[in-house]
Order: C-alpha cells, then sequence, then structure tokens
C-alpha cells in the first residue's frame, strides 16, 4: 500500500433597384419561412440567435431559396456540434523533467477533481523542485511532497501536503497499468473513503502477472468494495505490460506515461536508503504542454 500520510449580423440581403419578379404571395411566404426559421434560431446560442432578428424582417423573394437552403444546412451543423459528446475533449499533456529524463504523462479527463487539480499545482509551480522521495523497485516511484523542496538527508518525508485532499475518482477500466499515474492515497485508517493526497503521485513501474494470478486477485476482492471485473484485454495488457493490479479499485488512476518509461526505471533502479528514499536526490520540474 502507498501511504502518502497527509458587429454585423451574418446574413444580410443586398438592396437591389430592380423590382423583383415575384409576386407579392410568394414573398410572404418566404417571409413567413424566414419568420419560422428566426424562432428555430432563438433556441440556439451566441450568433444564431442573433440571426433571427435578420430572418424574422423576411429577405427579397429571388433570394429565397438560397438563403433558406443556407440557413438549414447550418441549422443541421450546429445541432450536430451540440451533440458530441464531452469526451472528446482532448486529454491535457505534462511534462515532468527530472534530474533523471523527461517523462510525458496525460490527465484523464475522466477524473476532473485529479486533472483539475494537478494542473493548477502544476500551473502554480507547486512541483517545481520537489523529490522522488520514496522508490519501489518492481513496483513505482513516488513524488509530489511539498516538504521534500528543501528535506535533509534525514528528513522524514511522504506527511506533506497543500492541506486539503482530493475526493476519490476510481473508474472502472482505468487500472493500475505500467505507467500509471495515480494519486497517492492517504492512510486506510486515517480516511476509509479513500480520498487522495493534494500533491502526491505515484508512476506504477509493476511486474507481469498471468491470467490466473488476476482471477484469483479479483475472487478475493469480489463482493468488496474493492471488487473489479477485468476484460481479455485487460487481462493481456497486464501479462504483457505489467502493472500493479492489487491497487486496482482501491485508488484513483487519473493519467497515464506516454513517453519516458525509460526515465522511471532508471528512477526505480536507484539505490534507496530508509523509507525507500533514493539516496540521490531526484527533482522535478513541470509545465504544461496542452
Amino acid at each position: 500500500m502507498i501511504t502518502a500520510t497527509v458587429g454585423s449580423s451574418l446574413l444580410q440581403a443586398e438592396e437591389k433597384t430592380e423590382k423583383p419578379t415575384n409576386n407579392s404571395s410568394d414573398a410572404n411566404g418566404l417571409r413567413d419561412m424566414g419568420t419560422c426559421i428566426g424562432l428555430l434560431l432563438d433556441a440556439l446560442p451566441g450568433k444564431a440567435s442573433r440571426m433571427s432578428n435578420v430572418m424574422q424582417r423576411g429577405f427579397p423573394a429571388q433570394y429565397g431559396p438560397a438563403i433558406l437552403l443556407t440557413t438549414l444546412v447550418f441549422l443541421l451543423g450546429t445541432a450536430s456540434l451540440r451533440a458530441q459528446p464531452a469526451i472528446g475533449k482532448a486529454r491535457p499533456l505534462v511534462e515532468i523533467r527530472t534530474t533523471v529524463g523527461t517523462i510525458l504523462v496525460e490527465l484523464f479527463n475522466e477524473t476532473p477533481q485529479h486533472r483539475d487539480n494537478f494542473l493548477t499545482l502544476v500551473r502554480n509551480g507547486a512541483y517545481d523542485s520537489l523529490l522522488f522521495h520514496r522508490v519501489i523497485r518492481g513496483f513505482m516511484v513516488q513524488g509530489g511532497d511539498p516538504d521534500s523542496k528543501t528535506a535533509t538527508a534525514e528528513t522524514l518525508l511522504g506527511q506533506g501536503g497543500p492541506g486539503y485532499t482530493v475526493e476519490a475518482e476510481i473508474v472502472p477500466g482505468l487500472w493500475h497499468l505500467r505507467g500509471a499515474l495515480s494519486a497517492a492515497p492517504m492512510s486506510d485508517d486515517v480516511d476509509p473513503e479513500r480520498r487522495s493526497s493534494g500533491s502526491q503521485f505515484y508512476v506504477v513501474q509493476g511486474q507481469t502477472y498471468h491470467a490466473d494470478e488476476l482471477k484469483r486477485l479479483s475472487d478475493r476482492n469480489a463482493g468488496t468494495d474493492r471488487a473489479v471485473t477485468y476484460t481479455e484485454v485487460d487481462l493481456n495488457a497486464y501479462a504483457t505490460q505489467g502493472g500493479a493490479p492489487h491497487l486496482d479499485g482501491a485508488y484513483t488512476v487519473f493519467g497515464s506515461v506516454l513517453q519516458g518509461m525509460d526515465v522511471i526505471d532508471a528512477i526505480a533502479a536507484m539505490p534507496t536508503g530508509a523509507n525507500d528514499r533514493p539516496l540521490t536526490d531526484i527533482r522535478m520540474f513541470m509545465r504544461i504542454l496542452r
């Protein structure tokens, strides 16, 4: 267990000197259609609603078919855009520079509280010059304790934070696979709700697991608040990439390493002393790329 004790309208009818050839009933009909379309546009946000002013005033009959067609295409396009799901939003990217190398991580939109909290801390420079203070080879590397910025070699780390915790966002399918960026939890004894440290995080290095090992783990947690169900894709990922499945269902995974797992491996291989702290300080500096 990892414990962080812790201004113009879009449509304008051009004035013509020629008298329209259409009869008055056609013009009135087009004006009525313009009014109806204007009412529809009123239901849409932004510039679309402003278009209704033009449409309800009507327009010269000779331009009617073209304007009606253009407007209907606009309506259909706007409705389609509004129907796009929020999950299509690009995932934020953060660069973590260390004294060993550079790591690129993406943050999951499925865990918005952790995503936004992490971005705020990065934006404010809260992680700059902090240490990876806990390293366990074959498992994970952990950092983000504010106390590590000025810590001496004898300082006990792992209890610092920004003064708040983050509500757990444990999402099925976001597992502790190799490269998972996860929030260091408070001790279960301190917070059974599995809230996360406000700043401490860990990146999984992990090891591979066979399907039967994952089944035993899943059976053991069945009926508890940590019950998980793995797909064939998940089983294959743990068998080929590796990870730390014993943490699934317990702690929040809010991102993943896109580049730089060799850096994580290098950090994990560092000699450590008491409390799994590297004997050589490994500092981090972060910036938001997207």
